[in-house]
C-alpha cells in the first residue's frame, strides 16, 4: 500500500535534503517501492548515497514533480528585500 502523497505545501516545507521514503511520499510511492526504484536507480529524481542512507535534495525533488516556479511565503522576521538589493543600494548612496 503506497503512503499518503505530500500536499504541494508541505514539499515547499521540506528541508534541503529529505531520506527515500520522504522523496516517495512527494511521488505517491511507498517505502519498499521508493528503495527499490533508488536501488535499481530508476527514482523519479536524483538521488545520493550517503553511507548506507539514500538521501535526495529537495531541489532536484521540487523540479521534478514541477514545483520549483511556486513561490514560497517569507519566514517570519525574513527581509523583506533581498539582500542583493540592499547591498547594491548601499553602493549607489557612498561617495
Amino acid at each position: 500500500m503506497a503512503a499518503k502523497p505530500l500536499t504541494v505545501a508541505e514539499v515547499m516545507g521540506l528541508p534541503a535534503v529529505v531520506d527515500i521514503v520522504v522523496a516517495g511520499r512527494a511521488f505517491g510511492l511507498g517505502r519498499t517501492t521508493a528503495y527499490m526504484l533508488a536501488r535499481r536507480g530508476e527514482f523519479p529524481c536524483r538521488v545520493v548515497r550517503v553511507g548506507s542512507a539514500y538521501r535526495v535534495p529537495t531541489a532536484d525533488l521540487r523540479r521534478e514533480l514541477g514545483l520549483e516556479s511556486v513561490p514560497t511565503p517569507p519566514a517570519p522576521g525574513a527581509r523583506s528585500q533581498p539582500i542583493v538589493t540592499k547591498f547594491q543600494d548601499k553602493r549607489r548612496t557612498r561617495h
